[in-house]
């Protein structure tokens, strides 16, 4: 078992005490708790767990018993901002208004950014998703949120599916759909750009959907 350097000083200090060799005892409870709630827990969360075991516990022993496993709680993610609609850039009308049902391929995508955090930093990935199978039929990854990131994800799509002309292409307002380049790439392949109303989230919420389910997948 893996204890602490300020674990080891504080039970050479106590000089064995009947309450150390309790706390110590409580350390396999601690550290399965840590694995358990993926590093989640604090001391309110882990004192609850020592006290489901029949033993009294308050947030400051907790704290202690965590010290002596070496464990912390992981702090909590800042959130990212992937949709900068504060821009002078053109924007598309809404052709989709909320209606997310298509009857054939290949002829409605919905394309969107999210964010997954990694051990290095922040990683953000650009989807494209057909609405008639709700596929992911292209896709980027990137450090950095850009116009490129959403043209390979387009351009992926394309190179898998070589839709008909007249497809529909559905995004939220952020600048790296509404610049040029990127519209251009839409325009190339005879796709008709549809953006979503501003501030509102619903006009794209099948894109949100699968967000959240690939977050949850990922963290269980």
């Amino acid at each position: 078992m893996q204890v602490s350097r300020s674990g080891y000083y504080s039970w050479r200090h106590s000089g064995g005490s009947e309450r150390h060799k309790e706390n110590e005892s409580l350390l396999p409870v601690i550290l399965e708790a840590h694995r358990y709630s993926k590093g989640t827990y604090g001391t309110r969360r882990m004192s609850g767990e020592i006290r489901a075991y029949g033993y009294t516990c308050g947030r400051y022993r907790a704290r202690t018993l965590m010290d002596m496993a070496g464990v912390a709680a992981r702090q909590k993610k800042k959130f990212k901002v992937t949709t900068d609609s504060k821009h002078k850039l053109p924007v598309a009308s809404n052709l989709l208004k909320r209606q997310f049902t298509s009857y054939e391929a290949n002829r409605i995508w919905v394309g969107d950014i999210t964010y997954i955090w990694t051990s290095e930093g922040w990683l953000y990935l650009a989807v494209v998703l057909d609405l008639f199978s709700r596929q992911i039929v292209g896709w980027a990854m990137s450090n950095r949120i850009n116009k490129k990131l959403v043209i390979d994800a387009l351009l992926m799509g394309i190179w898998r599916r070589n839709p008909e002309p007249g497809l529909i292409f559905h995004t939220d307002r952020g600048s790296q759909y509404c610049r040029n380049d990127f519209q251009k790439v839409l325009k190339r392949n005879k796709m008709v750009s549809s953006m979503s109303r501003k501030g509102d989230c619903w006009d794209s919420a099948v894109a949100e959907s699968f967000f959240a389910s690939l977050k949850t997948e990922k963290a269980a």
